[in-house]
């Protein structure tokens, strides 16, 4: 006879074994990492409930989740706010479901409006989904730069060129997130959104430190983009970015083939590009780099009467917020911000 599954939730002394499944498991995402539970708890107050299921003692399933309840945007638990990617590891149909079962009635108990869980494929076939909403961009790098170059298409290849041979565009590696964040701040004012506090940026890089990294480009001294990236397993994303409007004469496009051949060198094989909405500008850079959509499944269960959320830019109801916004001073922004953003992401 099998041995029985246990369901528990998590707690420090588990780090070591769950961070060691999550190395194992060959559909772990950077955001499975333990770590990511001390980053959402301080950067935004959210609970979690990071659940284990053990047959014997040993991990046998995972499945972080945490609670985003703000007054303006509803009560979701979700694997993961604030990440691309989440939803159940598990060693087997049995332990998955069982991790499935678990949330359901964790949602219910907590009175949650809906469980979220933000899959890469689908998984739940009977689930409500998002599915067409929201797409990652992966692509094989190679340790020989002229070989990533010559993957761009030819077009943007050009502009690629271009910036390496520009003169007075160079390229650092920072030690902190000063320049990061600032830079952030401005990009995501300039389009209309509330930004993320500069703890999830301070938290993100003391937890993550050893597989994190910041690129900035300046073009005559002064930095007009920069990007902090995450490395796990073979893999590279570049996750939190921005810019300045100087940014777009190609200074992006170096940050990215610099992040890729710094990455390659360092023995990673895979550049994710991260998620982007269909139908944004991001979404369409990145398909002009070669790069193919694979578009998510965010899967629900929901409470009785409710439906899917709408909690992004592009609801017609955010469109006058929208507007607003980016007419907002920066130091107004950057201090309302945080706080709206609780609720985002």
């Amino acid at each position: 006879m099998s041995q029985a599954l246990v369901i528990r939730e998590a707690g420090p002394a588990d780090e070591t074994r769950w961070d060691a499944y999550v190395a194992a498991h060959p559909a772990a995402t950077l955001f499975h990492r333990y770590a990511w539970r001390r980053v959402i708890e301080g950067a935004f107050g959210h609970a979690t409930h990071f659940l284990i299921a053990e047959r014997g003692g040993e991990p046998a399933g995972l499945l972080p989740l945490a609670r985003q309840k703000t007054a303006l945007f509803g009560d979701g638990l979700i694997s993961l706010p604030f990440c691309v990617y989440g939803g159940v590891l598990a060693s087997d149909d049995a332990a998955r479901q069982a991790l499935d079962d678990h949330a359901v009635a964790l949602r219910e108990k907590l009175g949650s409006r809906y469980l979220e869980l933000r899959e890469r494929k689908p998984v739940r076939l009977d689930w409500p989904r998002k599915s067409e909403l929201y797409a990652t961009f992966r692509r094989p790098i190679v340790a020989e730069p002229e070989k990533n170059l010559l993957a761009i298409p030819r077009k943007q290849r050009a502009v690629v060129r271009k910036a390496l041979e520009n003169k007075e565009m160079t390229v650092e590696v920072d030690d902190s997130i000063d320049r990061i964040y600032a830079i952030y701040c401005l990009s995501v004012r300039n389009l209309g959104t509330p930004v993320f506090s500069r703890r999830l940026f301070e938290l993100s890089w003391r937890e993550l430190r050893e597989s994190a990294e910041v690129v900035t480009v300046k073009i005559a001294g002064e930095a007009v983009t920069s990007c902090l990236s995450f490395f796990f397993k073979d893999e590279v994303l570049p996750y939190f970015a921005g810019g300045t409007a100087a940014a777009r004469g190609g200074a992006y496009d170096l940050m990215y083939y610099t992040i890729m051949n710094r990455a390659a060198a360092r023995g990673c094989r895979v550049f994710d590009f991260g998620r982007s909405k269909a139908g944004t500008g991001p979404f369409s850079f990145k398909k002009n780099w070669g790069f193919e959509p694979e578009f998510l499944s965010y899967e629900y269960a929901l409470a009785p009467g409710q439906s899917i959320p709408e909690n992004n830019p592009l609801n017609p109801k955010y469109r006058m917020f929208i507007a607003a916004w980016k007419r907002l001073p920066l130091p107004v922004a950057n201090l309302v911000g945080p706080i709206l953003s609780r609720g985002l992401g």
